[in-house]
């Protein structure tokens, strides 16, 4: 298979599901009004509700929403055949992706910028709510415990980034300062911004090279690596979630946006050159469909829990709901910053595919074509460290930049900050969402004095902190310095994150429901779907963990399972029961 016809034809119809779908959705479904009262104009507080123009308002949400799920996920999907992976991300984006993160995000504006979980009491019921809180507490909290092991992970993968990613720090500062205070033009400000990121870059590449191991801590430290990169990061994570959103989170959400945009277009450029002037050896060698090992999880469910960003991710919801609802300018902006932004993020995960399947068989360590691919995919990466699922990613894309005359070193260097750039805008989000989270519930429960920012900020970060640093083996408590401990809950991420995003549809199809006719349709199905194939992988996975004796993981992945179903069949009694009355918030 052609690896740059494929790319024309996933990118081509993005866009026209973008003018079809998309705006079918917007103008049909949801009817997003220009004029109408949002929240960012209704509760401006100046830290939270801030209106932003449009592109800003992608770059933050698309950033928040990708970390480096679009980057995993495929990398380990990919093991079943680049057929399957590439029907995912493209379909599932389109279909269910896009309108899980587009309905999320008009629900949450119809409804004060309320989260999900909130909300899910205002169109089904109080109980339901509780239970959607629990899951969405339990989902943050390992994604934050996991991402500061993930950067720190990076951090030591490729030491190169660290200058240039601590850099993005400042540089936002100062962004957001000229933008907002200073009323700076923003095209001008950005280019700057953008150049000094990658100025930023070059430095960390070039001080690596002529002082190996300046930005790496001593390994005889008190505390290891990366137990100390995850204090730090935790820190960071805090004050970042505190201030006010256009100080910090959101311009350097903007400018990592940026970066994106540039990385995306190197890979294009570098599949077309690779394509062009390779002299036939770029070409996709992956096998269309592979026939795995036995210590390969089934294709169906797995894959599609295993590949969630780039086709639909729960988390999105929450960050459509937490903080991009807050932001967003006008209704008619959904359509731009939510439906296209999870297309966006479906055309990264095609160039992760396409370096994985074709970038690959361009050469590493001796071995070309087949025979490269098959020296990462000889075994199911799914159970290795981070550092065997970045790599096939790392080398293809290098290669494929190789092609533009960019060296080995420097492509790894641009791939190394653009990963943690991600990690790290995520890790951002969902402690500010998880603030979020935590502010809602008390207020419900009647304590307010947790319910303040800095309060509930520090709830957040405690108790990822505790999940991260606390270990049980053998029935006992211990202090884990590396800051592995949420590692040993990773297998849960995958389902409960895409249970998260069934559930969430379970919320939008009810509030379409009570709109009236069959509009409850276009989330109903993909609700149905992803509940029917998350519910049998979490099945499949309970029935791993007995035989693992894994007493961990059997208990709350099968706490998560049961509260999903207690959700789903009060659901579906409301339903039934539900009649078409536009509730008073619209």
């Amino acid at each position: 298979m052609d690896a740059l016809l494929l790319m024309v034809v996933c990118f081509g119809g993005y866009i026209l599901a973008y003018h079809t779908y998309g705006r079918f959705l917007a103008k049909k479904i949801f009817k997003l009004r220009p004029n109408a009262m949002v929240p960012s104009h209704a509760q401006n507080d100046g830290v939270d509700f801030v209106p932003t123009k449009k592109g800003i308002i992608f770059g933050h949400h698309f950033t928040s929403i990708a970390g480096t799920g679009p980057i995993v996920g495929p990398a380990i999907g990919v093991i079943w055949g680049w057929l399957p992976a590439l029907l995912w991300v493209f379909f599932g984006s389109i279909f269910m992706g896009a309108v899980h993160d587009l309905g999320s995000l008009v629900v949450s504006l119809r409804n004060d910028g309320k989260s999900i979980s909130e909300i899910a009491a205002r169109y089904i019921n109080k109980r339901v709510r509780l239970i959607f809180f629990i899951i969405v507490f339990f989902s943050l909290l390992i994604i934050i415990a996991i991402f500061g092991i993930v950067i720190a992970t990076v951090f030591k993968l490729y030491p190169e980034s660290v200058i240039a990613v601590w850099l993005e720090v400042p540089i936002a500062l100062v962004l957001g300062y000229a933008i907002y205070k200073k009323s700076a033009n923003v095209k001008l400000a950005t280019a700057v911004a953008v150049f000094v990121m990658y100025a930023g870059v070059v430095l960390g590449a070039w001080l690596e090279h002529i002082r190996p191991g300046l930005t790496s801590f001593p390994a005889d430290f008190i505390i290891p690596p990366t137990g100390l990169w995850t204090i730090i990061l935790l820190i960071y994570a805090w004050v970042a979630s505190t201030l006010p959103v256009t100080t910090l989170l959101q311009p350097r959400d903007y400018i990592n946006a940026w970066q994106l945009f540039i990385m995306m277009v190197l890979l294009v450029a570098g599949v077309a050159a690779s394509a062009l002037f390779g002299g036939g050896d770029f070409k996709i060698v992956a096998p269309a469909i592979n026939h795995v090992g036995a210590d390969v999880p089934p294709l169906m469910p797995m894959m599609f829990v295993t590949i969630a960003c780039g086709a639909i991710s729960g988390f999105h919801s929450l960050v459509a709901s937490g903080t991009s609802t807050k932001q967003l300018d006008s209704e008619t902006d959904a359509q731009f910053v939510g439906y296209g932004s999870m297309l966006t993020e479906g055309a990264l995960a095609v160039l992760v595919l396409l370096c994985i399947c074709a970038g690959l068989g361009m050469g590493h360590e001796g071995q070309t074509g087949l025979a490269a691919w098959q020296g990462f995919y000889g075994s199911w990466l799914g159970d290795k460290g981070l550092e065997h699922k970045l790599q096939p990613v790392v080398v293809g894309a290098a290669n494929m930049m190789g092609s533009l005359g960019i060296p080995q070193t420097l492509g790894f260097a641009i791939m190394g900050v653009f990963i943690s750039s991600f990690a790290g805008t995520t890790l951002d989000s969902a402690v500010r969402i998880q603030r979020y989270v935590v502010s809602e519930l008390t207020e419900d429960i009647h304590l307010p004095a947790l319910s303040n920012r800095w309060t509930a900020t520090t709830i957040a970060v405690i108790t990822a902190a505790a999940l991260a640093f606390i270990n049980t083996q053998d029935g006992k408590i211990t202090f884990g310095a590396n800051a592995l401990g949420a590692v040993r809950l990773w297998p849960l991420f995958g389902t409960v994150n895409q249970l998260l995003a069934a559930l969430a549809l379970l919320v939008v199809t009810m509030y379409l429901k009570k709109k009236g006719g069959l509009k409850f349709l276009v989330a109903g199905i993909p609700c149905v779907i992803m509940l029917v194939v998350t519910g049998w992988a979490m099945v499949l996975n309970e029935i791993k963990f007995c035989r693992d004796r894994n007493i961990l993981l059997i208990a709350i992945g099968g706490a998560v399972f049961l509260l999903a179903v207690w959700m789903t069949v009060e659901t579906l009694i409301m339903f039934c029961r539900s009649k078409a009355v536009s509730p008073p918030q619209d």
